[in-house]
């Protein structure tokens, strides 16, 4: 991932995407992300009950997911690349139960034994991954034979709006953003075949006025498509 810094200040300021994470961490849970409300009803249907099953959550920031799942009763295990984002996360109610580990996602293979999850999570991070098919290789070793492995992102449509993850950085003042790899809908899905993954199910979720409600950032994407997703097996 290469970084671009701009330097104008009417400009978007585009880090490496650990040091974007890390800025981000300190206000992540206080926005009212719309693709966030969008995506987590989604991650709950996809992952279905998982009660007193193994999880692995693949790129888990501040632990909006983990700690959700480890109050049903899972066995999570949460990943991450960005200190601010896990301290974070180990700073929650909750936060005990769950077993939080950090490392890079492009660093593989992920320090966790094969076949032992029976939910592998990915969750608006594969935008930031170059080479998908490699990465989605490793969710698949992660995932037990029977399991499912669920993974969200930004739709790609957005890009054509000028969209990637982003926050406003209340310290510089500056529109900021983690790095990001561009991908299509086709990359997602031809890389997880060449990872060796069969998909299950892939859906586009919109924007829609029960969105903008709750989250008033939205009203400006109405009709269009926020979230992708997929459902793969091993």
């Amino acid at each position: 991932m290469s970084p671009v810094h701009d330097v104008a200040p009417n400009y978007p300021l585009v880090l490496p995407t650990r040091e974007g994470y890390d800025r981000w961490a300190e206000i992540y849970d206080g926005e009212r992300n719309p693709l966030i409300a969008l995506e987590e009803p989604e991650v709950d249907r996809l992952l279905g009950e998982v009660a007193g099953l193994d999880v692995v959550d693949v790129g888990c920031g501040t632990g909006r997911h983990a700690l959700r799942l480890a109050a049903r009763g899972v066995h999570v295990t949460a990943v991450d690349f960005s200190e601010g984002m896990l301290a974070r996360a180990r700073g929650k109610e909750g936060a005990d139960r769950v077993r939080w580990l950090a490392h890079d996602l492009t660093e593989l293979p992920l320090p966790l034994p094969e076949r032992s999850f029976d939910r592998v999570l990915c969750a608006l991070v594969a935008e930031h991954i170059a080479e998908l098919p490699p990465f989605f290789s490793e969710l698949g070793r992660l995932c037990r034979r029977d399991g499912r492995i669920v993974v969200t992102d930004m739709h790609p449509t957005l890009l054509l709006r000028g969209l990637q993850a982003r926050f406003h950085d209340p310290v510089s003042g500056r529109d900021t953003r983690p790095a990001s790899a561009p991908h299509r809908v086709s990359d997602y899905v031809n890389g997880a075949s060449e990872g060796g993954l069969r998909l299950l199910r892939i859906g586009e979720s919109d924007a829609d006025a029960a969105l903008a409600a709750a989250a008033p950032r939205a009203e400006k994407y109405l009709g269009w498509p926020m979230l992708l997703w997929l459902e793969l097996a091993p």
